[in-house]
């Protein structure tokens, strides 16, 4: 009779263990969840981040770069009144190619000083005699990167894009129609925003003046309401 109970007590047992198993078991199962979620936020704060530095770089550019090597050959010169910039040499006597496209580039950047530096640089490079021939060749290479300024989500940037198309204009004149039409979509979906209304009208006007008649037309292709 003892043996009966020492083995039904047996059996009891067998199934008390492996309930205490299966009670210890998800405890453990239990345990490994709490400890899982430890790294998920440093996972999320990762891409977080990066994020914000993917942002600042879209479309990347390399004048921060260049900048920071010296490849610029000109400094700001901090003023009581206002900003200018120092040139290491005379402007003249800069090479046009790729020092214009570098400034251009710059125009993207939206830190202090390459803001300044890059627009400053670009208008005053464009002043130098003989700019018209030294800018012409460049014309294929250089309005893709005026492109990517006035497709920029920031608003200042768009508007140093904006102000270097015109600069530009000045310069090269009828040779900008060619290219032009690859810049007036991004220029034409700014046209929503009251914003901007009243300075692309004005831009526009001086590309014609620029220009000549044959702008109308490339513009009109891409911005139906333009009057000139």
């Amino acid at each position: 009779g003892s043996n009966i109970l020492r083995m039904s007590s047996g059996t009891l047992r067998k199934p008390k263990s492996a309930i205490q198993r299966n009670k210890t078991s998800p405890l453990h199962s239990s345990a490994e969840p709490a400890v899982k979620p430890r790294p998920r936020p440093s996972d999320k704060l990762n891409p977080k981040t990066i994020d914000p530095f993917a942002t600042n770089s879209r479309p990347p550019s390399a004048f921060a770069a260049v900048y920071a090597k010296g490849g610029i050959p000109c400094r700001l010169v901090h003023g009581t009144v206002k900003h200018r910039l120092r040139w290491e040499r005379l402007p003249e006597t800069i090479p046009f190619d790729p020092l214009l496209i570098t400034l251009a580039e710059g125009l993207r950047e939206t830190k202090h000083p390459y803001t300044f530096v890059s627009k400053e640089g670009f208008k005053e490079l464009l002043m130098v005699e003989g700019a018209t021939e030294k800018a012409i060749p460049l014309l294929p290479r250089l309005v893709p990167v005026l492109k990517a300024a006035l497709a920029h989500s920031d608003n200042e940037v768009f508007e140093r894009g904006l102000d270097a198309l015109v600069q530009l204009s000045a310069v090269v004149g009828p040779a900008l129609n060619d290219h032009l039409k690859h810049v007036l979509t991004n220029i034409s979906r700014r046209l929503t925003n009251k914003t901007f209304r009243e300075k692309i009208t004005v831009a526009l006007q001086k590309l014609e003046e620029y220009g000549g008649k044959a702008t109308v037309a490339v513009i009109k292709s891409k911005i139906p309401t333009y009057c000139s």
